[in-house]
């Protein structure tokens, strides 16, 4: 639990579930800077809420994961898978100004897994 856990980890991780969270709400709450780049990159709109619930997920694992490390272990993974997926979507439709955006949000989940 925290007890175990440096303050360093659990600011690490609290900041990863944070930045998950407001990202996967962002796409609930249909903001702009949000989904219009979504529409670029050609991502269908039937996938909007699953990305969404997506990061909702992992950002919520990172938190169960103060209590059950293993749960907290899978959600940064599949935060950095999601990331990642992120990161080659926007290689594939050629916006490459906007590849540090997923790369922002990636950085602590990985953060997680190197510190915990």
């Amino acid at each position: 639990m925290f007890a175990e856990m440096t303050t360093t980890a659990i600011v690490v991780t609290a900041l990863a579930a944070f930045m998950a969270g407001f990202s996967g709400a962002s796409v609930f709450l249909r903001a702009t800077f949000v989904v219009e780049p979504l529409a670029d990159y050609g991502v269908p709109r039937a996938w909007w809420n699953w990305l969404g619930a997506a990061k909702l997920a992992g950002a919520l694992g990172l938190l169960v994961g103060f209590f059950v490390p293993v749960i907290g272990t899978l959600a940064a993974i599949g935060l950095v898978l999601y990331f990642a997926g992120a990161v080659i979507t926007v290689l594939r439709a050629r916006s490459y100004g906007h590849v540090p955006f997923p790369l922002v949000y990636m950085a602590p989940a990985v953060a997680v897994l190197v510190i915990v």
